[in-house]
């Protein structure tokens, strides 16, 4: 088969010939049609060894003809994937193989996060990278759930506490953020750029916001079993019209690098 494995120079992925995947107990074989892109998984490309087989997010069919989507810790990226079941979910008429790809790393970390933050009717919720894969689902998700929704964008002032801080930024944007945490607040960190590895924030402004907690959330780790029906959630929520996996751009796996260079979300067509 056909994959995307990595290499040592930019775009860091080619398109090569590689032995088919062998599907293990709790295992399905799955002829994959669309794969996305997230931030977190591009970054970590000039890391991964030589002729490794990437990709988290895929959208294709098994065996038996039922469209799927799922996530993987890495081999997405390829015209076959062995997905463990518990990592796929069915995918409705009215969802597109493309839509559906867009959702797993991207949705369910949205979902996971706001989860965190309990009941959130009413709620205040600030969410920072909004105009990101993960933030654009955090805010169309905390709006559906009845909560007051603040995005941020990338150098604006952060006014007001907040019950629920979701961070996509990481950084420095995290530091201020935790001076906003109201009191038995929760903030959920997802992510700290390596170039920013030490954070500061006043202990006076966190110390006031009694009973306020700070998650780091991994998401692999956090969905024990559970991605089955959070898809699920996630796949009827498009189809009734109340969450858009916007997708900014559609590419051909054949050039990874235009969809590496393209910003918003990206989603690679995989073809023979």
């Amino acid at each position: 088969m056909l994959a995307l494995t990595t290499i040592a120079t930019p775009p860091y992925v080619e398109l090569r010939e590689v032995p088919d995947p062998m599907p293990t107990a709790g295992e399905v074989l799955v002829r994959v049609r669309a794969v996305s892109l997230n931030r977190g998984e591009v970054l970590d490309l000039p890391g991964k060894p030589p002729g490794t087989v990437v990709g988290w997010d895929l959208a294709g069919v098994t065996e038996d003809g039922t469209r799927v989507v799922g996530l993987l810790r890495s081999g997405a990226w390829a015209q076959l994937a062995a997905v463990p079941v518990a990592m796929l979910a069915e995918i409705p008429d009215g969802v597109s193989d493309v839509q559906a790809a867009a959702l797993p790393t991207a949705g369910l970390t949205a979902l996971r996060s706001l989860e965190l933050g309990g009941l959130l009717l009413g709620r205040r919720v600030l969410v920072t990278g909004a105009a990101g894969g993960v933030g654009r689902f955090v805010v169309a998700l905390a709006h559906a759930g009845g909560a007051q929704v603040t995005p941020l964008l990338r150098g604006e002032a952060i006014d007001g506490d907040f019950d629920l801080i979701v961070d996509a930024v990481g950084g420095a944007t995290f530091g201020r953020a935790i001076e906003h945490l109201a009191p038995r607040g929760i903030l959920v960190n997802l992510a700290t750029p390596e170039d920013e590895p030490d954070v500061t924030f006043s202990a006076a402004r966190f110390d006031r916001s009694h009973g306020a907690r700070i998650y780091t959330l991994n998401l692999i780790d956090e969905l024990a079993g559970h991605a089955t029906r959070d898809l699920e959630r996630l796949l009827a929520l498009v189809v009734d019209g109340r969450l858009d996996p916007r997708v900014d751009h559609e590419v051909s796996w054949r050039d990874p690098a235009a969809a590496i260079a393209a910003h918003g979300k990206v989603v690679m067509h995989v073809t023979a």
